[in-house]
């Protein structure tokens, strides 16, 4: 794109001859086509093309937003440019996760005088810079910022307190025990934190969560609205929460409309958190909820809080049942058109009239989906993984059906063994936990396409006849799926070694395989798919129409597919690679997995990639494949490897990747290691939060947070 104004001045004849000149489009055509140009190709390069584009390029609606958070090619060079020729122009900021940056390239923000919005999430900070920045931005109303080791709130400048002291939005992400900034952050009315603090520091001692008491500024909290904490594994992160959270819990904001807590595992409930609960029951309507499944299981909680057009729930991984999911939430069958998303993961009762006495492979009730389905109709997000959801045999009832009935949906994640056909699953016989279903065992033949090369060579009758195929067909503008085993777990750890054990998966989900993943091809606007434990995969072969239907595929997540001890859908997958032209993330998780010189040469038709990680127990890798794939494309700046190889490989590996591109390529980010090893988690912690969070470990993302809660 950043070549546009060029072709334009050089096949300027040819343009004429063929009738059509772009610069004879009105200036809104061109300006909209204008506004898909980085930001730093149109002030850098494109405005100097020709007087047009130059009036054009500086237009406020392409000035007043700049966005640099995936703009992997910008350097400091181009960032003190931009700031110099548009600058004052800048309204909006975003630059997260530009890790590559050296801190040096903050100071040149503090051109950007007119700012209101500023995110420097991921960004290299320290707090003399932090002051010295914000000292200039008078406007500023928004921030984003990093608080680590080493952060000290003292260093702040009093012009510096003074603009944070206007700030009514702020995310901090925190990587140490700390307030951050804020204590001077007196008007707030959001506030997100996100909790990344290990127990332990590098130097292996453990870390205490205690902080002043004093600097936490009760009263700043009373013009709060939106209050979102996201913690990490571990203890500390739950300490240092506790702390914000006690100061909310002696006097809670009356305008709060939004409370969310996020937290992994098991997160005790406190005297101050009870008092919290019971404050916010009495005083406060919400439009979006989320707590600790502590919180809410076996407590009456929900039948006292009072919500206002709620837009946002989320009750993952709750033992909360069907019944106090319809009497307690949705009032039995209460109007719910103002809810957009809803976060029902790992809820294995949400389905059940009672979570009592029910096993979790129990069948499902048709009506309480139904009475969700109904009240909910507006729905554009939708989680229900992580847990079994087995339909019955009744007609019409199946899960598939009645969510086929969500026309709005955009993104949705189900569970495998919710997929499949009550008939066809009966009728498989029954298989022992313990032991891997009988197809897996199905051979191979070498040098043989073991795919078919359509949808006309399967049974077609049999697959557009189940219900999935019907639930995709009408679903046309879903943008997420994710199919997600119920019992599947990633080898690739969090803060803990990677020696976890997966169960085998559920029995309900032993048909699931090859005609399932064709069905998903229907999704002409797929962005993003995630497979996870389909256990009846043979070949792959429906991955290969997915390759050519959904042409806007950018995001492909495929884990423990067919049989674990070998790759089966291997040579689907590489012809599947060859259609995926505007891919960009690409994340393989499975054992055994060979990323060889023909895995590569396929990878290499997608010219938009940008990011690859592989996890692979007992994986193996060729170095030379992998240099060649780097060479060729050069949009890549992620490659995470985590395989069955040597350390020595591993380390020869990265640094002769490093060494060849780094200086090409600013954001370069290369992680390759052995997955067993014991020091992969002091590795993992290097890795850029963007990058980790975003494909590195394995998650579920669907309403994972509100919609449009930060940029």
């Amino acid at each position: 794109m950043s070549r546009c104004g060029e072709e334009v001045v050089s096949e300027e004849s040819e343009e004429e001859s063929n009738g059509v000149n772009l610069m004879e489009f009105s200036d809104e055509i061109l300006l909209h086509i204008l506004s898909y140009v980085p930001c730093t190709d149109l002030v850098l390069n494109v405005r100097r093309t020709c007087r047009k584009l130059a009036t054009l390029c500086l237009d406020k609606s392409l000035t007043h937003t700049v966005l640099l958070q995936k703009d992997y090619k910008v350097n400091k060079d181009k960032v003190k440019q931009l700031m110099r020729d548009i600058g004052k122009e800048i309204y909006q900021l975003n630059m997260a996760g530009c890790y590559w940056l050296p801190s040096s390239t903050i100071d040149h923000v503090t051109r950007c005088k007119n700012l209101v919005k500023l995110n420097l999430s991921g960004c290299s900070v320290t707090s003399l810079r932090l002051s010295k920045m914000l000292s200039s931005l008078q406007h500023l109303r928004s921030l984003a910022i990093d608080v680590n080791p080493g952060f000290n709130a003292s260093k702040l400048s009093s012009e510096c307190k003074a603009t944070l002291s206007r700030v009514s939005e702020l995310k901090q992400t925190l990587y140490t025990p700390s307030y951050g900034v804020v204590p001077c952050c007196t008007s707030l009315e959001k506030l997100l934190l996100y909790f990344e603090i290990l127990d332990r520091s590098r130097e292996g001692f453990m870390l205490s969560g205690q902080l002043m008491v004093g600097e936490s500024n009760v009263p700043h909290y009373q013009n709060l609205r939106i209050f979102y904490a996201r913690l990490a594994p571990g203890y500390v992160n739950q300490e240092v929460v506790r702390l914000y959270l006690a100061v909310l819990s002696d006097r809670t904001p009356e305008n709060l409309h939004a409370f969310l807590i996020s937290a992994p595992g098991s997160f005790a409930e406190t005297g101050a958190t009870k008092n919290l609960l019971d404050s916010m029951a009495r005083n406060v309507r919400l439009d979006a909820l989320q707590l600790p499944k502590s919180w809410i299981n076996g407590s009456g909680l929900l039948q006292h809080l009072k919500f206002n057009n709620p837009f946002y729930f989320s009750f993952s991984r709750c033992t909360l049942s069907g019944g106090h999911l319809i009497q307690r939430v949705i009032n039995g069958g209460k109007d719910l058109k103002s809810l957009t998303s809803l976060n029902l993961s790992g809820c294995v009762h949400c389905l059940a009239p009672e979570s009592v006495f029910r096993k979790a492979e129990d069948d499902i009730d048709s009506s309480i989906l139904e009475s969700l389905v109904v009240s909910c109709c507006n729905l554009r997000h939708l989680n229900l993984s992580a847990a079994h959801h087995h339909s019955s045999e009744s007609l019409g009832n199946h899960l598939c059906q009645l969510l086929s009935r969500l026309k709005h949906l955009l993104s949705l994640a189900l569970p495998v063994c919710s997929i499949t056909d009550v008939g066809a699953s009966v009728e498989k016989p029954p298989s022992t936990p313990n032991l891997v279903p009988q197809t897996f065992g199905r051979k191979v033949r070498i040098g043989v396409q073991t795919y078919p090369s359509n949808l006309g060579d399967q049974t077609n009758q049999k697959i557009e006849s189940s219900v999935f195929w019907a639930l995709m067909g009408s679903l046309r503008f879903l943008e997420t799926l994710e199919i997600i085993g119920s019992s599947f777990s990633s080898a690739m750890p969090r803060n803990e070694p990677a020696i976890r054990n997966s169960l085998p998966p559920c029995v309900r989900a032993q048909s699931v395989g090859d005609s399932e993943v064709a069905a998903i091809s229907q999704l002409t606007y797929l962005q993003s798919l995630t497979l996870a434990q389909l256990p009846n995969i043979l070949t792959g072969s429906g991955l290969v129409n997915i390759g050519l239907q959904c042409q806007h595929l950018r995001t492909l997540s495929l884990a423990n597919l067919g049989m674990m001890g070998k790759v089966v859908y291997m040579s689907a997958l590489m012809d599947m690679l060859k259609h995926c032209k505007c891919l960009r993330d690409l994340r393989l998780e499975q054992p055994y997995f060979c990323a060889g010189a023909q895995f590569f040469q396929a990878l290499s038709h997608c010219s938009a990639l940008q990011r690859l990680c592989i996890v692979s127990r007992s994986g193996t890798l060729q170095s030379d494949a992998v240099m060649s794939f780097m060479a060729s494309c050069l949009e890549v700046i992620m490659c995470h490897m985590f395989m069955g190889e040597s350390l020595t490989v591993c380390k020869n590996l990265q640094q002769s990747i490093v060494r060849s591109f780094q200086a090409e390529r600013p954001a370069l980010n290369v992680v390759i290691f052995p997955l067993l090893h014991e020091d992969l988690t002091e590795v993992i912690r290097d890795v850029p939060m963007r990058h980790l969070d975003e494909i590195t470990l394995f998650k579920s993302r669907v309403a994972e947070e509100p919609p449009n809660l930060w940029w």
